[in-house]
């Protein structure tokens, strides 16, 4: 143990961290526990904490992985000498605990909790796997913890690695390069292994799904029907930014001869959103109950399943592919009370963004350039949604317009989509 402590600092030291923009508290009070899809970078999102933010000394932090020898080999007991053989090698106890991974370790609960109690440390916990995933670490530690999620990189982020944000104004060169990186962005996605490495997107992605779909759900619940889980995804996949029915699903796959019960699709599709796989949007209705018996609409974790997932066609699907991509930037600014809209005529609003009773603000996604190829369709359904929900702030995000004008006594503001994710 002795020689990990040592050894894990020095590999920490050696690493080439990237910057992330995620936020982590510093509360001796909590524990902070980071959540989020596999291969999102949770991990190295503690080293760029330790690195770049911090810039935490040695002596400051200790770091466990509990996928790693000797660590997975250990009992809790002993594992739980590891500060005090931190203080006999650096003379001091950690200002810092990182523990990765750390439902490898049985009993994982009664050792996060006795170094919580102590309230000297900034505890930090993250895990993924089959048996407990990040989001359930999260749950079980409720009351003490403080859940920050982890996804793909942002289009910000994915400027950074494609060298550097541009400072505003923009020259008209200038912006075209940012839109045409924001195009592959849309395409590629922004998992750290795309934008970082070399690797074939297909494959990537394939074996993504694999993953997801072996670890996340067939071994976590036991599941005998994997093909019923992959073509679950496939719909799933196909149905992205639009509402998302099981029921049909179910009546699809009967149709096939393909038996299974609605009972466990919906298990299934449970357990990819506990995965953070995909998200469903509930749609909006004063009240509550009524707004999760109806069908909700479904958000992929990242652009980049999609375009090498599927058959889909990147420009055909080009407005889908930007409202998936706000509504992860919604949820990376942290806004929960998040609902779409749609009347009894059909008209939608693809955003309703809430603050406890209240309504801050309505946004409407589409690929527009112009505010005449603005379908009359979609700025009546904004409208129409203000009145109902009494909200005055209004946004469009376009590809391509940018302007605030008076509608129907309200303002609406125009915002290319560029523009907004750098806002």
């Amino acid at each position: 143990m002795r020689r990990y402590l040592v050894d894990k600092k020095e590999d920490i030291r050696n690493l080439e961290v990237r910057e992330r923009r995620v936020e982590f508290p510093l509360l001796k009070n909590f524990i902070v526990s980071v959540i989020g899809p596999r291969r999102a970078g949770k991990t190295y999102s503690l080293y760029d904490l330790i690195l770049n933010k911090r810039g935490l000394r040695e002596e400051e932090y200790l770091f466990l992985n509990f996928e790693e020898y000797p660590v997975s080999s250990l009992e809790m007991g002993e594992v739980a000498k590891a500060v005090s053989l931190h203080q006999e090698l650096y003379g001091r106890e950690p200002e810092f605990i990182f523990l990765d991974e750390v439902q490898r370790l049985k009993g994982w609960e009664t050792l996060v909790y006795t170094l919580f109690e102590k309230r000297r440390y900034f505890l930090f916990v993250t895990g993924s796997s089959s048996k407990l995933l990040s989001r359930e670490i999260a749950t079980q530690l409720r009351g003490r913890a403080l859940p920050v999620p982890v996804f793909p990189l942002s289009f910000r982020e994915f400027l950074g690695a494609k060298g550097g944000e541009p400072r505003e104004p923009l020259s008209t060169r200038a912006e075209s390069s940012v839109k045409g990186l924001l195009r592959a962005y849309l395409k590629d996605g922004g998992f750290p292994d795309i934008v970082f490495t070399p690797v074939n997107r297909r494959t990537f992605f394939r074996d993504y799904l694999d993953l997801v779909i072996f670890r996340d759900v067939v071994e976590r619940l036991g599941a005998k029907e994997p093909h019923v889980v992959r073509l679950l995804m496939a719909h799933l996949l196909s149905s992205f930014s639009r509402e998302f029915s099981v029921n049909r699903v179910f009546n699809s796959l009967k149709s096939r001869g393909v038996e299974v019960s609605k009972k466990t699709l919906y298990g299934y599709a449970d357990a990819l959103e506990e995965a953070m796989f995909c998200f469903f949007l509930p749609k909006f209705s004063p009240s509550l109950r009524k707004s999760f018996l109806c069908v909700p609409k479904v958000y992929l974790n990242d652009p980049g399943l999609i375009c090498h997932s599927t058959d889909t066609r990147f420009e055909e699907e080009m407005g889908r592919l930007m409202e998936n991509a706000v509504f992860l930037e919604l949820r990376r600014r942290g806004e929960t009370g998040l609902f779409y809209w749609k009347d009894h005529r059909g008209r939608e609003v693809d955003f309703v963004v809430r603050e406890g009773t209240s309504t801050k603000r309505l946004i409407q996604v589409t690929y527009a350039s112009g505010r005449d190829e603005v379908e009359k369709r979609e700025l009546e359904g904004l409208l129409e949604a203000g009145g109902a929900v009494g909200c005055r702030e209004l946004e469009v995000i376009t590809w391509d317009y940018e302007e605030s004008v008076g509608l129907g006594g309200r303002r609406v503001r125009f915002l290319p989509l560029w523009r907004w994710l750098l806002s």
